[in-house]
């Protein structure tokens, strides 16, 4: 599944973890913009100050690597042809219709109409419904990211984690109950 992946599930961390660790065994194919890719930073610079935006900006370039393919470029013929309620997510929606994406992952699905979004072939799902809807297809796969994630989490916090609770802190109440 071809996946434009919202600057809005691109930061915070632990979302982003798991939604490409999810991409990164392969159950779905994450694409972005460069314009997307700069909203993840300025969302890591507006909350964490200049240390964020530095360690989103050596992320980025991490992820160039292992998704040679995920960033799309910008299509200005395109947007112009697209209508969304807020102008500023036409980026999204065109970078999805560039990327042929099936699906746009974002927290704000009130801004991508759906049917504004299947006239382009496109739909727009939340990330929880996203991760739930493959844990039903691939649960050991989808477990095992998460684990990872939870350890990688603690272990940064240098504090022990109830999982469920990190999962329903960054809007994930329905894959935290079924890893529950």
């Amino acid at each position: 599944m071809r996946a434009v992946i919202d600057a809005c599930v691109l930061y915070p961390t632990v979302l982003r973890e798991i939604v490409l660790g999810t991409a990164k065994t392969g159950l779905i194919t994450p694409l972005w913009s460069e314009r997307l890719l700069d909203e993840w930073v300025r969302a890591a610079a507006r909350h964490g100050g200049t240390v964020d935006e530095a360690l989103a900006r050596g992320e980025i370039a991490v992820l160039g690597v292992v998704f040679p393919q995920a960033k799309i470029p910008a299509d200005p013929g395109g947007e112009a042809r697209l209508w969304l309620p807020d102008s500023g997510d036409i980026h999204v929606l065109a970078t999805a219709v560039t990327g042929q994406a099936e699906v746009i992952v974002t927290l704000n699905l009130r801004d991508f109409p759906a049917r504004e979004l299947a006239g382009q072939g496109v739909r727009a799902i939340h990330p929880d419904a996203l991760l739930y809807a493959l844990w039903r297809a691939h649960p050991d796969q989808v477990a095992a990211v998460v684990e990872r994630v939870h350890a990688t989490a603690e272990q940064l916090s240098g504090a022990r984690m109830d999982k469920r609770t990190l999962l329903k802190r960054v809007r994930l109440p329905r894959l935290a109950k079924a890893l529950a």
